[in-house]
């Protein structure tokens, strides 16, 4: 039987991810039910509407009928959200397409083999460049979506050197995930905190190094142990039975023919591509730009599909090769679809239900009466929940900061330190929640369940959770500033 192009969501993961969401939504719909409603006053600010401190206020006749909390996924199309989550729909398909035409015209393969030639006997050198890689994309540019499209890249070429798809997951998305909320520039959590708590652009990237070193060194130490088992004992992977067949499918591959890519047309679609690969890069360098960063995401995903669509004809694959690659390639993601609409709705329930608000102001009260440090944990914890119904690092900056800074003054906490814990909360549990959009694409393309990945990354989170309170007591000790 011929083999499907590209990335393929499986049907386990698919229902264990949906089985998971709509319990939390369920969890949702009953906090409309039992918590009272209530809201903020919001006031617009330099263009962004921000939550006017100590205006909260109960209200009264707003009604969720249980029945919606189960329409939640349909009705975040035309909410407030519905821009966000049609982009990442349309994305996720657009590169998708694009890597199955170049999985079925050969190009993809070619790629692959020609990195494992070169770093087929240095290959654990390769795993620490390429984290360190993706780490730099996420502390400097804040990228995370954008990433996925090179996640199978990724598990293709881990299945190459031979280890799993966990380690093809760890030394991109993860890896990227790990500079994103160790950042150091990060224009959507430490550049838009910072903005709304009124501090310098950027300002303390100096105490910010040092906790992306001592992050990259802990990510380092986690996939390197792990790869190094599996060298010693294939079966020793946490997914040794599930990803048999895409192992075999690396193991037997012919590097020599594959690296030559079909000759000169092979060649030419290698450079067509690493051209619109550089365009690619330079956008998304591009993205801090104002006018750029609203469509630096759609863009990437034409780019990657025209790129791919094209470099499949300049390798010579017929029409109907590519036709059958781009189907099979949407199709084969066609199932995270309900699950990106499904995560979404959960912060769609408690909003609509009326309930947001009164979460924050019960969040935010318990913070009047605590100690500097204890003040700092809470913003940590606090980000840390809120991740389950808010996915974007900027939102929640905009809900959260307005409420933190005028409590952070009170208590003595500088407004650089209580950044940096939001900016902690925000970051690490984003591929920690099954209510994750990237999460749910990132383990579905890997055909990981999520039990099985929350128990591959349950020593790194203990690792990490340590390294980021010591940083933050560092901090709140030398009342880290400025302000």
């Amino acid at each position: 039987m011929d083999e499907k192009a590209g990335a393929q969501i499986s049907k386990k993961a698919f229902i264990q991810s949906a089985l998971i969401l709509l319990i939390l939504m369920i969890a949702a719909g009953v906090l409309t039910q039992v918590l009272p409603t209530g809201s903020f006053q919001r006031a617009e600010v330099d263009g962004n509407l921000e939550i006017v401190a100590d205006s909260y206020a109960p209200t009264s006749g707003v009604i969720y009928p249980v029945w919606r909390w189960f329409t939640a996924p349909v009705e975040v199309l035309w909410g407030s959200d519905a821009a966000m989550v049609i982009t990442i729909i349309v994305f996720i398909l657009l590169v998708s397409a694009a890597f199955a035409v170049l999985d079925k015209s050969g190009i993809l393969n070619s790629v692959l083999a020609r990195i494992v030639k070169r770093f087929g006997k240095r290959k654990y050198l390769l795993l620490v460049v390429l984290c360190l890689f993706f780490m730099l994309l996420g502390a400097f540019l804040g990228l995370f979506e954008e990433i996925v499209p090179l996640v199978p890249l990724m598990i293709a070429l881990s299945y190459s050197l031979g280890w799993d798809a966990l380690v093809g997951l760890g030394m991109s998305i993860l890896a990227t995930n790990m500079g994103f909320s160790a950042a150091i520039t990060n224009p959507f959590t430490i550049g838009v905190a910072q903005e709304l708590a009124g501090l310098p652009a950027f300002s303390g990237w100096q105490f910010r190094v040092p906790i992306f070193i001592a992050i990259y060194l802990v990510l380092i130490w986690f996939l390197v142990s792990y790869a190094k088992k599996i060298d010693r004992n294939p079966e020793a992977s946490l997914i040794y039975k599930e990803d048999q067949a895409d192992r075999k499918r690396y193991a037997a591959l012919d590097l020599d023919a594959m690296a030559s890519g079909g000759g000169k047309l092979g060649r030419a679609a290698l450079v067509f591509g690493s051209f619109v690969l550089l365009i690619i890069v330079l956008l998304v360098a591009g993205s801090q730009v104002p006018f750029l960063s609203d469509y630096a995401l759609p863009l990437v995903g034409l780019l990657f599909f025209i790129g791919g669509l094209l470099s499949g004809f300049v390798s010579g694959a017929s029409g109907k090769t590519i036709g059958k690659a781009l189907l099979e390639g949407m199709k084969g993601m066609a199932p995270g679809i309900p699950l990106i609409l499904m995560a979404v709705s959960i912060k769609h329930i408690v909003t609509a239900g009326g309930v947001m608000d009164t979460i924050l102001q019960a969040a935010s009260g318990t913070m009047q009466s605590t100690t500097p440090f204890s003040a700092v944990l809470i913003i940590y914890v606090l980000a840390l929940i809120l991740e389950i119904f808010i996915g974007s690092g900027s939102a929640k900056a905009f809900l959260l900061i307005p409420i933190l800074v005028p409590l952070a003054d009170l208590l003595g906490v500088t407004r650089q330190l209580t950044v940096l814990a939001y900016c902690f909360g925000d970051g690490f549990s984003n591929l920690a929640y099954p209510t994750n959009p990237v999460l749910l694409i990132s383990l579905g393309l890997a055909a990981i369940s999520y039990g099985k990945w929350i128990k591959w990354t349950a020593k790194l989170w203990l690792l990490v959770v340590p390294v980021t309170l010591l940083f933050l007591w560092l901090g709140t000790l030398i009342g880290l500033g400025p302000r």
